[in-house]
């Protein structure tokens, strides 16, 4: 059985690794060819995405493949702090984590178990739901250690193993 705070704790290194990305690179409008996002933008994207997504489970909105919950997405940018700098973003990302993540925990187990709709139609959980998100921001933040690899740097996962293992 997959427990609330497990999941909570996984995303919680994984976004401190993303918010560290952000700080270690410097360039946040590269990108490494024309039609992909530029290091900002996935930045950016990993800080809304998260933000939207968990703010609507925690607002009780119980399908996400719905236009109106699209239209929902304004409202809670709007709610994101500043991050139009560097510094800017990285301390957003670890803001709203720190927030969004003590009113996960503060829901109730049966919260996690209720069913709702997700932004492709399947049925999940809301645990399930949680777990998207992290897996969302995983798969984003492996595109920003591509950008960073590309400029001669070391993603700060590589370099904790690299230290482990040297010790």
């Amino acid at each position: 059985m997959v427990r609330v705070e497990a999941v909570l704790d996984s995303w919680k290194t994984v976004r401190a690794d993303t918010a560290l990305a952000v700080e270690e690179f410097a360039e946040l409008d590269y990108k490494p060819v024309a039609d992909v996002m530029t290091f900002g933008e996935i930045a950016t994207h990993i800080l809304q995405a998260g933000y939207i997504l968990t703010g609507a489970m925690l607002y009780g909105v119980a399908d996400l493949s719905t236009p109106e919950f699209r239209g929902l997405f304004p409202r809670y940018i709007a709610q994101l702090p500043p991050h139009g700098t560097q510094a800017e973003l990285a301390s957003a990302l670890r803001s709203t984590m720190e927030s969004r993540c003590a009113e996960l925990a503060a829901k109730p187990p049966e919260f996690y178990s209720e069913m709702i709709t997700r932004f492709d139609g399947q049925p999940v959980t809301r645990l399930e739901m949680l777990q998207t998100v992290k897996e969302h921001e995983l798969t984003h933040r492996s595109q920003m250690f591509m950008y960073l690899r590309l400029k001669g740097l070391v993603p700060a996962t590589t370099r904790r193993r690299q230290a482990k293992a040297k010790a």
